[in-house]
């Protein structure tokens, strides 16, 4: 039995990623190697790659009683070869949400360029395990030249790496296309392979990435097991398609298995169902996988994202293999605190990587149109419109994981009411004349046009003076209010009120402070508290 390893590809475009593939490889997927005719007639890669080499347990793996537990014999590496094309930073995303390690391809004369950082950050929010390749070295044919290039940029990487959750990560120097190096290279590979957190009772999910029918069989499906398990025999959902279908039979590479688990690269034979109807997605246990139209979750804004994200802004969110536009709503929460519509949340114009809140940053994504998701699948928010050409900045915005889904189309009657998302409000009003120790009119507040005072009718003012009182009603026309206090005013504090020609202006200020909360649209009076 294998331990497989899901081994992403990743970095700038034209640094060498498939050349390196196909010299690790040693078994090739039918989607390997750019077989695509596009890219081999565009001369880079647009899709993602498939390829396995396989060796024998390392004694730190073979000393592990889990392993032994779980029948594990032999090691395999499944490289997953990623585009670099920054407009392909979609496919990207999906590849690398499959992955348990990375390998950073970097052209060693070219150094660190725009889209190896932005694969380097993809690459911190799906794994914590990366080799850093320094490709190309052969282009470097002085001997002293290559020695000073290589030292250089592996400070600056040591650098950059030390910043991230990837401090202490090796760096080797090859050069894929003459094979230079690449045993120590191979050998590094191994003697980093683990035994990753796998969960086989988690519900299935399978992600997709390319179909192709076999006549008299039914259809392929190969893809990654994200979580949980399947056997053949199986009944699984195609939600795409509101399908459920029987898995027939079960590949890795070749060699037919009766099931897989999380971790697993196979193809799976599905019957009965066409295989350009779905071509990229997901299968999954029924009724596990739905599409949503709206979600909320906590995210955390990236460091290197150097602009702030802005409510009612559009990102481009990706969820496993799907992208699509959705605008943002921000609020806060207490940190540590599972979402609740029970819960009151503040309404945030605008959140920062650097601004330092001590609360939790909470999120409302409504979808331009419906994505499917499944809880808990990681969520990442980018600004994918922004000009490569003329930035290189980070596009890479936020990160979460998947907490709560809408799935009601009519959600903003049926379930936003019911989101407490408030913002603070700050009238300021004066006291236009004192009736007595204990009540006075204020102006100011509302407009003479306006009849919204009676929502107000028992809400908290302060004066400029600190006393507090209560509106107890609205006065005349004009937008006036009658405000009493529950204790006499000092005597002072009514000279001075009274005074109208001298004294601090402040005196007579009066504050109103009140939540407004953003959903409750059909009953303005219960649409505002203290």
């Amino acid at each position: 039995m294998y331990l497989n390893l899901n081994v992403g590809i990743l970095g700038h475009v034209d640094s060498g990623k498939t050349t390196l593939a196909r010299a690790l490889s040693a078994i090739a997927s039918t989607a390997a190697f750019d077989k695509n005719p596009q890219s081999q007639e565009r001369g880079i890669t647009l899709d993602l790659g498939f390829s396995a080499v396989q060796y024998d347990l390392p004694e730190h793996l073979l000393n592990q009683e889990q392993c032994a537990a779980l029948g594990y014999e032999r090691l395999q590496f499944t490289f997953v070869d990623c585009p670099g094309h920054a407009s392909l930073i979609r496919t990207i995303i999906g590849g690398a949400q499959i992955i348990d390690m990375m390998l950073l391809v970097i052209d060693a004369e070219k150094g660190i360029q725009p889209q190896t950082a932005e694969c380097l950050i993809i690459g911190e929010l799906t794994c914590r395990k990366l080799i850093v390749v320094l490709n190309k070295i052969d282009s470097l044919t002085d001997s002293e030249h290559r020695r000073k290039t290589v030292d250089k940029l592996t400070k600056g990487i040591r650098g950059v790496l030390s910043k991230m959750a990837f401090d202490e990560s090796p760096i080797v120097a090859i050069s894929a296309a003459t094979g230079e190096n690449i045993q120590a290279l191979t050998d590094t590979l191994v003697s980093r392979s683990f035994l990753p957190s796998r969960n086989a009772k988690l519900p299935l999910m399978f992600a997709v990435d390319h179909c192709f029918a076999i006549k008299g069989q039914g259809t392929v499906c190969t893809g990654t097991v994200l979580q949980g398990r399947v056997s053949v025999g199986d009944k699984v959902e195609i939600p795409k398609l509101k399908l459920q279908r029987k898995v027939r039979s079960i590949q890795m590479f070749r060699q037919n298995y009766t099931t897989i688990q999380q971790g697993d690269r196979a193809g799976l034979c599905i019957t009965q169902f066409e295989p350009k109807s779905l071509e990229r997605g997901i299968v999954c246990a029924a009724d596990y996988a739905h599409y949503v139209h709206a979600a909320i979750l906590e995210i955390a804004p990236l460091r290197y994202y150097k602009r702030p994200i802005r409510s009612k802004a559009k990102f481009h969110i990706s969820c496993g293999y799907e992208t699509a536009l959705a605008t943002i709503l921000l609020f806060t929460g207490e940190p540590n605190t599972p979402f609740s519509y029970n819960a009151q949340y503040e309404f945030l114009e605008e959140v920062a990587a650097d601004t330092g809140l001590n609360r939790a940053v909470l999120a409302l994504l409504e979808f331009e149109k419906p994505i499917l998701a499944f809880e808990d699948a990681l969520i990442v928010g980018s600004k994918l419109d922004s000009d490569t050409q003329r930035t290189t900045d980070c596009r890479i915005a936020f990160s979460g994981r998947l907490t709560h889904m809408i799935r009601d189309a009519n959600y903003a009657e049926s379930v936003l009411p019911g989101l407490q998302l408030f913002k603070r409000k700050h009238k300021t009003g004066n006291v236009q004349r004192v009736v007595n120790e204990q009540e006075l009119i204020a102006a100011g507040f509302f407009k003479k046009t306006g009849n919204n005072r009676h929502a107000f009718v028992g809400f908290n003012v302060t004066l400029g003076s600190g006393e507090r009182g209560v509106i107890e009603g609205a006065f005349g026309a004009g937008g006036k209010v009658k405000v009493r206090f529950p204790e006499p005013l000092a005597a002072d504090v009514l000279e001075r009120l009274n005074n109208k020609t001298g004294g601090n202006r402040d005196d007579s200020r009066v504050e109103l402070n009140f939540k407004k909360f953003l959903f409750r649209k059909t009953d303005k009076d219960k649409n505002i508290f203290q």
